[in-house]
Formats: structure tokens, sequence, C-alpha cells
């Protein structure tokens, strides 16, 4: 056995017994190792250190697994690989979840007005959703006008589905009220 590892073996058989000192010491020698393993296996340095943090916590939660009559670097290095894998495993499992989103240059300027598409509405419509304040308005014309999902809609008018659905039922509300005013 190394004088390196006996030294670690050592300090952590201290550290189990209660001897905090012994603890932060082994500590402070082993970041720069697990730092030194992790990045050989990871060349994201962002994530490269957040592996480094894993592995010291797993170090802090099993250090009650280590015995003493044994080795110690082959008891690191299992769990530094373990905290490797787990981060290609958590990786993995978020690019299964996640979709690169290229540019998409179809979504409007959510700032810019929205004229109001009056192609086949009756004139009385074509005021009414004129009166409508700009969100509004551009909601109403986005699901009922253009047909657009209340998913798609948002997506373009750059708001959540439920600020959108807010917007349109207020605008159809305003519409109503206003329609009723002038038919009777």
């Amino acid at each position: 056995m190394d004088d390196t590892g006996a030294r670690w073996g050592a300090a952590m058989a201290a550290a189990q017994a209660g001897d905090l000192a012994a603890y932060q010491k082994l500590l402070e020698e082993l970041l720069p190792v697990v730092r030194r393993m992790v990045r050989a296996r990871l060349f994201d340095p962002d994530a490269a250190e957040d592996v480094v943090q894993n592995a010291l916590l797993s170090i802090h939660r099993a250090r009650h697994t280590f015995r003493p009559e044994r080795s110690f670097r082959p008891w690191l290095r299992a769990i530094v690989r373990n905290a490797v894998i787990d981060a290609f495993r958590e990786r993995g499992r978020r690019s299964a979840r996640e979709q690169a989103v290229e540019s998409i240059e179809w979504l409007p300027d959510p700032d810019a007005g929205v004229e109001p598409f009056d192609a086949g509405l009756a004139p009385e419509l074509v005021e009414a959703l004129g009166d409508l304040p700009p969100g509004q308005r551009q909601a109403v014309e986005l699901i009922q006008i253009q047909g657009l999902s209340v998913a798609e809609a948002a997506l373009r008018a750059g708001v959540s589905p439920g600020a959108l659905k807010v917007r349109a039922h207020r605008g159809y509300r305003a519409m109503r009220a206003r329609l009723k005013g002038t038919s009777g």
C-alpha cells in the first residue's frame, strides 16, 4: 500500500472516530485528486465541477462504509466513478426529454401591434376586434381567425398558454358586450 493511500485511510478511520480536523484535512487533500479523476472523464469544466461536488458529497455520505483494514484508493475510485456514471446517466435522461430548438424566424415581435385580419368578417366583427387592446386582439385572431391551437398561438404571442387563454376570454367577453350594445 502506498504512503498517501495509507495516510488517507488512517485519516478516514480517524474521521469515523469523530476527528473533525483529520476529516477536514483529508477532504482538502482529496479535492484536487477527485477533480483530476473527474476531469479525465468529463471535458466540460462546469459539468466536471458539479460532478466533483457530487463525488465529495458521496464521500461524505459513504464515509461510514470505508473499512480501515482495506485500501483507501479503490474505495475512493469507486465513489468517483459512480459520480461520473450518474452524471452521464442524467445527461442521457435529460437529452431524451429535451430537444434543441433552432432559431424560429416566424415568431413575431411581441411588442408589435397585430393588425386585424378582416377577410371575410362582418364589418361589426372587424370593428369590435379593432377596439380590443392589442394583446386581446392578437389572442382572438390567432385562435379564432387563424385557427391555431392555444399552444401554437401562445408560442407566437410569446406568452404562456394560460396567459393567452385569459387574453382570449377577455377579448371574447369584450366583443360580445360590444356586439350586444350595437345590435340592441
